[in-house]
C-alpha cells in the first residue's frame, strides 16, 4: 500500500502552494545578477555568474513545464555566443588587431556600403573582443533563464498590478508557451522512440511539427475558453481626469526609469541614474496605483512578501550594488583589453559580491521532491 509520504528538507518546510517563495523576489534576484553581468566583460566573472544561477536552479526549481526551460536558455546562450563569433569572422571586427590568425577573400563593395566588409583579415584581438561582447549576451540570456524556471509566471500574474493586468496576460501566454512547447517535442521524441522510428534528422522534426502545432492551438482555445468565463476583459467606469493623470504618471515615470537604467549602466550616467530612477519609479507607481481602479477584478489567496523573498530578491540587488561600484573603482579589472592580448584575472572582490547571489540556495524554500519508493512500500 503507498502510504504517499513526501521528503522534505531537514530544518525548512518545502515549497508548497502556501509556502512558495514570492515570484517577483526570483525575477529581481535574476535582473540583479543581469545588471551585474551587463558592467563587466570579464569572461571569469561571466562563468561564475552562470555558475551562480545554475547553481540556484539546480537547488530551487520544480518539475513544472516552466522549470524545464533553463537548459534552453543555455543552448540559447551559446547559439548566441556563436553567431557573435561569426559575425566577427565574416564582418570583421572594431578592434585593429596585429595577431593574423587567418585571412579570407574579401568580397568588394559598392562606396555606399564604405565601412563594411565581407571577409578579410582575421586578427586575434577582433576575435577575442567579440568572444568577450558575445558571453556578456548570452549571460543575460541564462539570467533571464534562471528567472523563468523559478518564478511560476502564473502567480506572476496574480501580484501585478489591476493596471497592467491585461498586457501581464498577454507576457505570461507568451513565457509559458516555449516551455510547453519544448516538453511537447520531447514527449513526442520519446513516443517515437518507444515505436522504434528515428528521433533525429530533419525529417523526424517535421513529423513531430504536426501534432506540437496541433497541442498549441488546442492550448490557445482552452485559454480564451477559460478566460472568458472568468470575465476577462471587464473594466470599471474612471473619469476622464484621472485617466489623463494615470496615463501621464505611468508614461512619464517609465521614461525616468528608462533613463534612469541606461544612466546607470553607462560608464558616466551613475551620478544622476539613481535619482533619475527613483523619481521614475515613484511615479510610475502611482500611475498604477490610480490605474488600477479600472479593472474589478478580484484576488484570490495573493502571495504574500514575506522575509525570505526579502532575503532572495536583495542578494540579487546587492550583487548588482557592488558590481557598479566595483566598475566605478577598478574598470580595468571587469573589462580586460584586447590589445594587448593578455589573460583575464579574476579579481577578488568582484567574484566575492557575486557569490552573494548564492543566498537564494539556502534561504529559499526547497521544491517538493518526488517520493521515495522504497518508502512508499508497505
Amino acid at each position: 500500500m503507498r502510504t504517499g509520504i513526501r521528503r522534505e528538507a531537514a530544518g525548512r518546510p518545502t515549497a508548497t502552494r502556501s509556502t512558495a517563495l514570492h515570484a517577483g523576489a526570483w525575477w529581481l534576484w535574476a535582473l540583479g545578477l543581469a545588471t551585474a553581468a551587463s558592467r563587466t566583460t570579464n569572461p571569469l566573472l561571466l562563468l561564475l555568474l552562470v555558475a551562480v544561477a545554475g547553481y540556484v536552479v539546480a537547488a530551487r526549481r520544480t518539475d513544472a513545464p516552466w522549470a524545464r526551460s533553463y537548459g534552453a536558455f543555455l543552448k540559447l546562450g551559446l547559439v548566441v555566443l556563436g553567431i557573435r563569433l561569426v559575425f566577427a569572422v565574416l564582418l570583421g571586427s572594431p578592434i585593429p588587431g596585429t595577431y593574423t590568425l587567418f585571412t579570407l577573400p574579401e568580397v568588394p563593395l559598392p562606396d555606399w556600403a564604405r565601412g563594411v566588409r565581407l571577409g578579410g583579415r582575421v586578427t586575434a584581438e577582433g576575435l577575442l573582443f567579440a568572444l568577450y561582447d558575445g558571453m556578456k549576451l548570452a549571460t543575460l540570456l541564462i539570467c533571464v533563464g534562471a528567472a523563468n524556471a523559478l518564478a511560476n509566471p502564473a502567480r506572476l500574474l496574480k501580484s501585478l498590478p489591476g493596471a497592467l493586468y491585461e498586457a501581464g496576460v498577454a507576457v505570461v501566454v507568451a513565457m509559458t508557451f516555449a516551455p510547453n512547447l519544448v516538453t511537447d517535442v520531447q514527449r513526442l521524441r520519446a513516443a517515437r522512440r518507444l515505436r522504434g522510428r528515428d528521433d533525429r534528422g530533419a525529417r523526424s522534426l517535421l513529423q513531430v511539427g504536426l501534432p506540437v502545432l496541433e497541442g498549441a492551438l488546442e492550448r490557445s482555445v482552452a485559454l480564451a475558453a477559460a478566460m472568458d468565463a472568468r470575465g476577462y476583459g471587464r473594466s470599471a467606469e474612471v473619469p476622464a481626469a484621472i485617466r489623463r493623470t494615470t496615463a501621464a504618471l505611468t508614461l512619464g515615470g517609465l521614461l525616468g526609469v528608462c533613463a534612469g537604467t541606461y544612466a546607470l549602466l553607462s560608464a558616466s550616467g551613475a551620478g544622476y541614474g539613481v535619482p533619475v530612477l527613483l523619481l521614475g519609479l515613484v511615479s510610475a507607481l502611482a500611475g498604477l496605483r490610480l490605474g488600477g481602479r479600472r479593472s474589478i477584478r478580484s484576488r484570490y489567496r495573493p502571495d504574500r512578501w514575506g522575509a525570505r523573498a526579502w532575503l532572495v530578491s536583495g542578494s540579487g540587488v546587492a550583487v548588482a550594488a557592488l558590481m557598479i561600484w566595483a566598475a566605478s573603482y577598478d574598470p580595468a579589472a571587469l573589462a580586460p583589453p584586447a590589445i594587448p592580448l593578455t589573460a583575464p584575472t579574476l579579481p577578488l572582490w568582484p567574484a566575492l559580491s557575486i557569490l552573494i547571489g548564492l543566498l537564494p540556495a539556502f534561504v529559499a524554500p526547497p521544491p517538493l521532491l518526488p517520493p521515495n519508493p522504497k518508502e512508499d512500500r508497505a
